[in-house]
């Protein structure tokens, strides 16, 4: 069993929280949480309102909310650079993200439902015509940008973004 902090322990949360997803652009997490001074200047900057305050005050991104489009208000609004503005300007990606499809999906259960290929702009979710007549869904890690278009479109709640390297190690189990 993995160790919880005093925080989960007094809060009845006995097991480890998966990592917070922070802002676009934001330093690895240890960087992060010792630099971002909690001031809620990139909450009140996010034009699609998709940040919200997490555990401790510091912010995270919440995909039920809407989606990132990746303008940059945040990295400006943040006076500590937490959020590296040389990263934004050298167009790297603004993280390492994908989409997942968990079990509830709708199409994955034989229901017909293409809401998230829909609305996911780069195409990174398709559907593949299956025996049966329902098109299943297939996430193409590498075109998925994290943006979360996604997650908040699912009427069944089950597509996740989830950082590339867990979802290239569930793909290959």
């Amino acid at each position: 069993m993995a160790a919880i902090s005093r925080m989960q322990f007094l809060r009845g949360r006995f097991h480890e929280a998966p990592p917070a997803v922070r802002p676009p652009w934001a330093l690895a997490e240890e960087g992060f949480t010792a630099v971002c001074s909690r001031c809620d200047g990139c909450l009140r900057a996010c034009p699609t309102g998709i940040l919200k305050r997490g555990a401790a005050g510091f912010p995270e991104v919440d995909f039920s909310r809407g989606e990132c489009t990746f303008c940059g208000e945040c990295v400006a609004a943040c006076p500590t650079l937490a959020l590296d503005r040389a990263a934004l300007n050298q167009g790297l990606a603004p993280w390492s993200l994908a989409a997942e499809i968990q079990k509830g999906c709708l199409a994955l259960n034989k229901v017909v439902c293409r809401s998230c290929g829909e609305v996911c702009e780069l195409g990174a979710i398709a559907f593949r015509l299956a025996p049966g007549g329902v098109s299943l869904p297939e996430v193409d890690g590498a075109a998925c940008n994290g943006c979360g278009a996604c997650v908040a479109i699912c009427p069944a709640a089950a597509v996740t973004v989830g950082r590339k390297t867990e979802n290239l190690a569930a793909e290959a189990a």
